[in-house]
């Protein structure tokens, strides 16, 4: 029974300090895009990257050939 009086201060310190966490993420915008990650994987960086490519390459000056 006497390590119930320890526990529970214990545990209520443990609360608080993990409510102030959950506190402190918030503000620090850990949740905003709760979505952003999940899709982002899906892209294929591919793609977008042959599409850049090739848009880089059609707007090189190439010279003359004479």
């Amino acid at each position: 029974m006497e390590v119930i009086y320890s526990l529970i201060p214990g545990m209520i310190f443990l609360g608080l300090i993990l409510v102030g966490v959950l506190i402190w993420a918030v503000r620090r915008g850990q949740y905003d895009d709760l979505d952003g990650d999940g899709q982002r994987i899906l892209m294929d960086e591919d793609e977008e990257m042959m599409q850049n490519s090739v848009a880089n390459k059609r707007g090189r000056n190439w010279p003359d050939a004479d």
